[in-house]
């Protein structure tokens, strides 16, 4: 789960800041029913309606800024067919299943003043209002969405940009993310990857570290 080489013998710098990633992480969906319905009308397997949400030019675009939440669902309802009122009511019942986990990241802004806490997300433009109720300066220093700095996760100048505003070099970091090849090239810049998965407890995982 974890992953932080140092060579033999050496001391490895003191960890001071901890950064996350939000969705899969901080919310993640937990009732699929909505979108089951969707999927079933339209004939689409399991995960199918996510996959053409996520997995689409348009949205690939809108995660750097260089389209709008709008312009990925016109695409997603010119693929449906759907459009007015039946497209806002897909994207409404689309992410009616997420739910945030309040006790991490209560856990997350307990951790400070002690260390710092940072977010980096690929994210589009409305996705810094829908959050806002629970990932703000509250809990968390630095807070970065892909969209609004134009770089995504896994480009090693996206993980440069929050280690910047944090003022933290890499091997003083912990990365927290549910994709692997986000781990992956976190632990190549030398910052100490955590891969999240709901099976875990990822606190006691950041503990270690941090001991």
């Amino acid at each position: 789960m974890t992953s932080s080489p140092h060579p033999t013998g050496s001391n490895p710098p003191a960890i001071k800041a901890v950064i996350f990633d939000i969705g899969g992480v901080l919310v993640r969906t937990e009732d699929l029913t909505s979108r089951r319905i969707w999927e079933a009308r339209f004939g689409l397997p399991d995960w199918g309606l996510a996959r053409l949400v996520f997995d689409n030019p348009v949205a690939s675009e809108a995660t750097v800024g260089r389209a709008t939440t709008a312009d990925v669902w016109r695409y997603v309802g010119d693929h449906l067919g759907l459009a007015g009122a039946e497209l806002a009511q897909l994207e409404e019942d689309f992410w009616a299943g997420d739910r945030y986990d309040v006790d991490l990241i209560a856990w997350i802004g307990a951790l400070r003043p002690r260390y710092q806490t940072g977010i980096l997300s690929n994210a589009w433009d409305w996705m810094p209002r829908r959050h806002a109720p629970h990932i703000n300066a509250s809990v968390f220093d630095v807070i970065v969405y892909s969209q609004e700095i134009q770089l995504a996760k896994p480009a090693p100048a996206s993980f440069h940009s929050v280690l910047d505003q944090l003022g933290v070099r890499p091997q003083e970091a912990i990365f927290v993310d549910d994709f692997a090849e986000n781990i992956a090239a976190a632990n190549d810049l030398g910052l100490h990857g955590v891969l999240f998965r709901p099976q875990d407890d990822v606190r006691q995982a950041i503990a270690a570290l941090l001991r």
